[in-house]
Parts: structure tokens; sequence; C-alpha cells
């Protein structure tokens, strides 16, 4: 099973621009999200890596991507963002029974789900809770070639239906994605290894392991 340690960082969302924040998490390790699980049918493969920490009541996750087509096409809380250029993080702290999906675009728009595996057993969560994850983003592009990078800062507070009084010492299972179902060149990467035939992120049986310092 994949296995990752999320460090303490000493970081807070008070100065949240794009270049502060990626400054106060250079020297975290990157880590790939390079599982091409369903090639086959889907070949493209973009390049995308994450950094990932915690500051005991915030989760700031840091994904860099590298693909060949942006889209950012919604603007609102609960959209279908993953028909955008999207990376999303689904992560439980109940041993896998439930589990939330957060999914966020090119241009910071948000949704994020909550619930068991099954389908109708799940609910998203309302549009002031998504809006206190704050984002920042950059976009490059350079010869061809678009590059934008995303900082997510996740509050405790979203995850208001988990007993969580500290991210210190906790334990989760998760796994964090590649997607842009509506793009030129579909794709759905992973950083844990999934073993399905069709496209399935909801798989909390393939999720990795989080050690939280």
């Amino acid at each position: 099973m994949s296995k990752l340690i999320v460090e303490h960082l000493d970081i807070d969302a008070e100065n949240l621009n794009y270049a502060h924040m990626a400054g106060k998490m250079e020297g975290l390790t990157w880590h790939a999200v390079d599982r091409h699980n369903w090639k086959g049918e889907y070949p493209y493969k973009p390049f995308v890596d994450f950094q990932i920490a915690h500051n005991g009541s915030a989760i700031i996750l840091h994904y860099a991507v590298k693909e060949d087509f942006i889209k950012g096409q919604y603007v609102r809380p609960n959209e279908s963002v993953w028909e955008d250029s999207c990376v999303e993080f689904f992560i439980s702290f109940d041993q896998k029974k439930h589990y939330y999906n957060l999914e966020f675009n090119v241009v910071g728009t948000g949704l994020i789900g909550y619930g068991t595996q099954i389908k109708a057993e799940r609910t998203r969560l309302n549009a002031d809770t998504i809006m206190q994850v704050a984002t920042t983003t950059s976009i490059l592009s350079y010869q061809g070639r678009k590059q934008w990078n995303i900082i997510l800062y996740i509050p405790i507070a979203v995850f208001a239906k988990s007993p969580i009084r500290s991210l210190a010492g906790l334990s989760a299972h998760a796994n964090f994605y590649k997607c842009g179902d509506a793009l030129p060149e579909p794709h759905f990467m992973s950083w844990a290894p999934i073993s399905w035939p069709k496209p399935n992120f909801h798989l909390p049986e393939f999720f990795g392991e989080l050690e939280f310092l």
C-alpha cells in the first residue's frame, strides 16, 4: 500500500499569495501522481506532482501540473469541476468507511462531498463550507506547453463530520488525482494505484496511508 508522511509546517493563510505559500513549502518532498491506470483507453499522460503538509488545524496541498490544454469553465461551488483541468484529494479518517472528496479546477473552484462509496449515501457540502478552503493559483504557458499550480489551504472545519481537534498524530487514508473528463484528451491519473476496469476514483479500498506528524 502506498504511504506518505505529512510533515508539520509553520504556515497559515494570512498571506495567501502563490509565491509566498510555495516558498514556505519549498523544502517539502514532491510526490508523483503518475499511476496511469487506464492508459489503454486514455493514453494521454500529463505530468503531475504534489506536496502536502499540515499545521495542526489545516492541510496544505500544493499541486504542480503540466499539460497540453487547460480549461477552467466552472466558477461556482459544486459545479462539474471534474470536466475542467482538475486536481482531486480524497481522504478518510475512519478506516475508509466514509471519505471526503475534494475536487478543485484550475481557477480554484471547488466541489466537496462526503459519505460512503455508495453514491446514494453521499452528499455535497454546502457552498459556505467549500469556500472555507482558501486557494491560490499560478498559470504559465511556454512553447505550447501549459503549466499550472494550485495551493489549497483546507481547515479542519471542512471535515466537520469527523471528530478532529488536531491533525497532529492522526492516521488517515487518501488518494490524490488529476483528471479532465471534458478536455480534448481526457485523462485519469492517481497517486496510489487503482485496479478497476473503468475510470473510478470513488474506490476507498485503493486509498494509500497518510501519517500526520
